[in-house]
């Protein structure tokens, strides 16, 4: 064979850039605690140490980054918070019948704080995170850096060197507040970064309800991101009910790292909902440290369009006599896709573990995906540990029963998914939080008919 008859392979090999978000150290905001600034600094160190994740990564391996503009991201100034969008009504209303206990919104322009004065002279604590630097460093020192590690990925450290405001709550022994706190978080406009750190501790005995909300107009071009921890330490013989309201703009790329710590006889009932955001990577965890801890997750998601929701969870039995009751139900049309991949980890010695979870989805057209990965890990005798996974489509046989009965086709598909999410719903203790999601299911189906 001559030199001009010889093949020639050409390996095509994708490049990758380096790129990486451009913040700088001088961004770090430090305080009146040297705690918190040593955090904040070892933080950052982290952070920069970090490259960003890529689908070689296990627990990145089904989202990917690649489309993140990372390098054109940047904090709002004056002139852009002046010309945010307002927030709107709807996200205003109560979530609850009655008054709130406390209320904090936040939308870079905007900082409304409000707590029932009784609860204030029993020592709750309510208040956005710069505020609790100022007044409270001993009391966040308590739960800050504690339960989300900064060296657990990139934007978990991120969140905890860069936060640019946050939630923080503290209940004192034995206080029960009766009615719900209520924070929401507004981010509008174009490549911008929102980041964010919420910390919440609850004393032996204390009693909560908590209504957290992270919400955006939605943009056609361009991206936003939001990157944020949630840290919660719920103390022993406490009790607290945790809501996540999610329903970020399609331009919006979410990252969260969340961990709730439930020690001894504690109670937690921890309800995810998410609507919104071009892609999300949340990570969410339950320690149960000490024996009679007991956790439930419940989520609920629905996705259109071309989003992509990977939900990361993890049940760590960490001590004998403690359970864990999870169950996520996702609804999917168009091309859009969710990754659910849950852990039930017991450790050695945490014998008479209880501990179950479920994921169940309802794919709503051909294109839509979803992958459900569930998983267990027992190193200790004695313990009850189920799981479940499954993923379908809506069944033809009760199309028909209802269109034969006189029910337009979209409209019993609708109340077809609104059944599946009905065992959810009724997990949600308020109404006004149902109905936001009610209206969620009702405004995506609608679009997607059309």
């Amino acid at each position: 064979m001559t030199i001009a008859q010889k093949k020639v392979v050409v390996s095509k090999v994708r490049k990758t850039e380096n790129k990486d978000f451009q913040f700088q150290e001088n961004d770090v905001r430090l305080t009146s605690s040297e705690k918190i600034n040593q955090f904040r600094k070892s933080a950052w160190n982290r952070y920069v140490s970090f490259p960003l994740p890529t689908t070689k990564d296990e627990a990145w391996r089904r989202t990917d980054l690649r489309a993140l503009k990372v390098d054109q991201f940047h904090f709002a100034d004056m002139q852009e918070l002046e010309t945010q969008a307002d927030i709107p009504q709807n996200l205003l209303n109560p979530v609850a019948d009655g008054e709130h206990g406390g209320e904090i919104i936040w939308s870079g322009k905007l900082l409304q704080k409000k707590l029932d004065p009784i609860l204030a002279e029993k020592g709750v604590v309510f208040t956005d995170l710069l505020t609790a630097e100022t007044d409270y460093p001993q009391l966040l020192e308590k739960v800050m850096g504690k339960i989300v590690r900064v060296d657990e990925g990139k934007f978990a450290a991120m969140s905890a060197a860069l936060a640019q405001n946050g939630i923080f709550l503290y209940i004192p022994k034995n206080v029960t507040v009766d009615s719900p706190l209520h924070s929401l978080f507004w981010g509008a406009g174009l490549n911008l970064s929102l980041i964010s750190h919420v910390l919440v501790y609850l004393e032996e005995g204390a009693t909560a309800t908590y209504v957290h909300e992270v919400a955006s107009e939605s943009l056609e071009k361009g991206q936003s991101f939001h990157a944020g921890n949630i840290e919660i330490y719920v103390g022993p013989a406490a009790n607290l009910r945790f809501v996540e309201l999610q329903s970020w703009g399609n331009h919006v790329w979410n990252f969260t790292h969340e961990r709730v710590q439930v020690d001894h006889d504690g109670h937690l009932d921890w309800i995810f909902g998410a609507i919104g955001g071009k892609v999300t990577k949340n990570f969410a965890e339950l320690d149960l440290i000490a024996s009679g801890a007991v956790g439930k997750m419940s989520g609920f998601y629905f996705t259109d369009q071309q989003q992509h929701l990977d939900y990361d969870s993890q049940q760590n039995h960490l001590a004998p006599h403690t359970t864990s009751d999870l169950l996520f139900k996702g609804a999917l049309v168009e091309e859009s896709r969710s990754v659910w991949q849950g852990m039930i980890y017991v450790a050695p010695g945490a014998d008479k573990t209880d501990g179950y979870q479920a994921n169940r989805n309802l794919l709503l057209s051909r294109e839509a995906r979803a992958d459900s990965i569930p998983g267990l890990e027992i190193l200790a005798n004695d313990v009850r540990c189920t799981h479940g996974a499954t993923v379908g489509k809506i069944d033809a046989e009760q199309i028909f029963y209802l269109m034969a009965r006189g029910v337009p086709r979209d409209y019993a598909e609708r109340l077809i998914v609104e059944g599946f999410f009905d065992p959810i719903m009724q997990r949600i203790p308020f109404e006004g939080v149902r109905e936001r999601f009610q209206e969620a299911i009702k405004s995506k189906m609608e679009s997607y008919h059309r």
